[in-house]
């Protein structure tokens, strides 16, 4: 009898984590391989949320010589599921080591794609966590004088506009994300090499009858994400804010637009996507089905803690989109699959655990 085995790239992380319980139901083995690097990983050791029966491998997968570990590893048999999870986030941080985002997430990929091609027994399928950020500013509509809706795409904001406070695209409405109907459009660094990855694996995919599975995540959240990294996790950054009394800052005016859904929601998804008798050769956005403003997000993480109001700063960061939200349609569809928890239980559950754990580290004064 064949064993059942499937890898995940970045399987140390907070999705990884997340998702073992998950693939430990529906496969025989789980093999994890991380880099544990610090800034997700500061004490660099297997974190206690990652479930003892996974087999963890460390090593960067940029590497040939992981990929020679892992592959041993695996056997003969090979993975029957590659969920590759092992990237760069930090839209920001993107800006300014592309270089880093660049070796991550392309190279990382590529590496991942030629050990796989060598072996004697490919996946049957991949699936990858990519991003809404592949979409940029997104799809915008424009109704004419003669009351026509007309669908564009507008220029990426410039740091002069942003410094200028021009945050909208005036006389214009955005849409919802959906890769049935929104093209791609990336705006920072980070964006253009998760946008890469989705292209090389699907014409890779497509060239060795692999199936590729591609999610592009909105705005992930919850218990299990690091604290300490100031890239990532700005739900987390807002608690942090309010259980220490203070105004949570909010960038430009308050309003941009996310899609904010819960590390729970993310997982049932790639499990999904991961199990699910077919995928949708089409990438599917996975969000929480509503969408709020960062100033709504940081009142309700502020009510929570009983914390001040927060407060307007007109700051912003380049690279950001104004606005993003997901029409999940198509994952519901496809997966079966379904959300279940909104912004207030989100937080709940995100309040919860950061209150559970046995130090939280502080802002900086």
């Amino acid at each position: 009898m064949s064993t059942r085995t499937v890898v995940v790239t970045g399987g140390a992380g907070f999705i990884g984590c997340a998702i073992a319980p998950g693939l430990l139901e529906s496969f025989d083995r789980v093999i994890a391989v991380d880099s544990l690097h610090p800034q997700i990983h500061p004490a660099q050791q297997r974190p206690a949320d990652l479930p003892e029966q996974v087999e963890l491998v460390h090593g960067d997968i940029c590497e040939p010589a992981t990929w020679d570990k892992v592959l041993v590893r695996v056997g003969q048999d090979g993975p029957e599921v590659v969920v590759h999870l092992a990237a760069e986030t930090g839209t920001g941080q993107s800006l300014t080591e592309s270089s880093r985002h660049a070796q991550a997430n392309v190279l990382g990929t590529t590496r991942m794609l030629d050990a796989l091609a060598a072996h004697p027994t490919r996946p049957g399928r991949i699936v990858l966590t990519s991003s809404r950020a592949v979409y940029g500013e997104g799809a915008w509509r424009r109704t004419d004088e003669e009351g026509e809706a007309a669908i564009f795409y507008p220029a990426q904001r410039t740091a002069a506009t942003l410094a200028d406070a021009q945050w909208d695209v005036p006389g214009a409405q955005p849409v919802a994300m959906d890769a049935r109907r929104v093209q791609p459009n990336p705006v920072s660094v980070y964006a253009a090499t998760k946008l890469a990855q989705e292209h090389l694996l699907r014409v890779w995919a497509a060239s060795f009858g692999v199936e590729a599975a591609i999610l592009r995540l909105q705005n992930v959240y919850g218990p299990g994400q690091a604290m300490a990294n100031p890239y990532t996790g700005i739900m987390t950054l807002f608690c942090r804010y309010a259980r220490e009394g203070r105004s949570i800052p909010l960038y430009e005016d308050g309003e941009v637009r996310r899609d904010f859904v819960l590390i729970d929601d993310v997982a049932s998804a790639v499990v999904a996507a991961a199990t699910a008798e077919h995928v949708s050769t089409d990438p599917l956005d996975i969000g929480s089905g509503q969408v709020q403003t960062i100033g709504t997000a940081a009142r309700t993480i502020a009510a929570a803690y009983g914390a001040p109001a927060p407060h307007v700063t007109g700051k912003f960061r380049e690279g950001d989109v104004r606005h993003a939200w997901a029409d999940i349609e198509a994952a519901r569809a496809t997966l079966g699959w379904e959300p279940h928890y909104d912004l207030e239980a989100g937080v709940a559950r995100l309040v919860a655990w950061i209150e559970a754990q046995p130090s939280v580290p502080p802002l900086p004064a």
